[in-house]
């Protein structure tokens, strides 16, 4: 990974940048705009924390959202520009993500995954991830089951 990536929290003005990014990607969540809006107030709920992850000259390499109710949290979504996957991204969006949770006391962290991306499903297992449990029939477009997977107590 470039030393040069520098990690911080997603601003309303990075929303049209993070949906053009997710859009790119058949894996990710295609929200619109709007979603992203919410996520972003200080005020929803559940709070969320995004951040974004971006190169010296500024270019979107990758985000990340989570929501927080109470102890629990779930990784709503974490994506990476193609030209820059598999150069740390994902795994340093991660353990910041992961250090705000911690500041919030978040004890579990809960994911959904395509039952077909074997490469996210390996690197979430790398972080710390267990599979516990399967929801058929979850994604729609294509139609796929989803793995849910849980990291801590």
């Amino acid at each position: 990974m470039s030393a040069e990536l520098r990690i911080r929290a997603m601003m309303p003005a990075d929303i049209p940048a993070v949906t053009a990014l997710a859009d790119l990607l058949p894996a990710a969540p295609h929200w619109p705009q709007s979603t992203y809006q919410v996520a972003l107030h200080p005020v929803s709920q559940p709070e969320r924390i995004a951040l974004v992850a971006e190169d010296s000259d500024g270019a979107l390499a990758g985000f990340a959202i989570a929501s927080i109710v109470g102890s629990e949290s779930e990784l709503e979504s974490i994506a990476v520009a193609p030209r820059f996957q598999r150069q740390g991204v994902a795994r340093s969006l991660f353990s910041r993500l992961a250090a705000h949770l911690g500041e919030r006391a978040v004890r579990t962290l809960f994911l959904e995954v395509r039952a077909s991306n074997l490469p996210a499903r390996s690197l979430y297992r790398s972080l710390g991830f267990a599979e516990s449990g399967c929801r058929k029939a979850y994604y729609a477009d294509p139609p796929e089951d989803a793995i849910v997977m849980r990291m801590g107590a």
